[in-house]
């Protein structure tokens, strides 16, 4: 995947050039990160050589369907069938959506890699009912890997790791009141789990888990 993340002193044509132009025939996955309405609107006013972009705005992603990566998600798709391990994406809450979005929408895509993904959202802590109504799909024999969105106390990767057999990916959110301090409450919670198994990301980082995900899956050493 190529992540490129919008900064605030960056211009409008220097995101479209460096996210979409230099990439013209790439074959991997093209991704604009912590993009706003305003911004994509103004991006997408720009002419592009090739591809089409796609604005995911739960996400605040911009994607783009390189002219070099049709065929080969095509040609991929083939040998996959039948053979597509799974990621599931979980959140605690509607609140962590924007992250577990990013996380989903990044693993979608590598669309011809081979991967799936099934979401599980709002089954935070708070009410223990509502993870356990999703084992099912936590446990399924395809899945290799579960991330876990949460801010507030953090609690649900602990929750996750402790019922699933595969590696849990933790997200730990800005989202909170006073003491969460914008996430580092949720991110001490997750660095100290119990439970074996868990590896913790930075706050906010959807990207990053969804790579790392990735990673843990693609045990057929090839390189995308």
């Amino acid at each position: 995947l190529d992540d490129m993340a919008h900064h605030v002193n960056s211009s409008i044509q220097q995101t479209a050039e460096t996210a979409f132009h230099h990439n013209n025939n790439a074959g991997t996955a093209i991704l604009a990160t912590r993009v706003d309405k305003d911004l994509y609107d103004k991006v997408s006013a720009i002419p592009l050589k090739n591809g089409v972009i796609t604005y995911h705005s739960v996400a605040r992603i911009i994607s783009m369907q390189a002219s070099g990566l049709a065929e080969r998600q095509r040609q991929n798709e083939f040998l996959w069938k039948g053979k597509k391990k799974r990621i599931v994406v979980a959140c605690a809450g509607t609140t962590d959506l924007p992250v577990a979005e990013e996380a989903a929408v990044t693993l979608e895509a590598t669309a011809g890699a081979g991967i799936e993904v099934e979401r599980v959202y709002d089954v935070g802590v708070a009410g223990l009912h509502r993870i356990i109504r999703a084992l099912p799909k936590l446990r399924h024999e395809n899945v290799g890997c579960v991330i876990c969105c949460a801010g507030m106390d953090g609690a649900l990767p602990s929750v996750v790791a402790g019922l699933v057999s595969v590696p849990v990916i933790a997200v730990p959110t800005s989202v909170g009141y006073g003491a969460a301090f914008g996430g580092l409450s949720a991110m001490g919670t997750m660095l100290n789990s119990c439970a074996p198994g868990v590896g913790v990301v930075n706050i906010d980082n959807g990207f990053g888990a969804a790579a790392l995900a990735f990673k843990c899956i693609n045990n057929d050493d090839t390189h995308y």
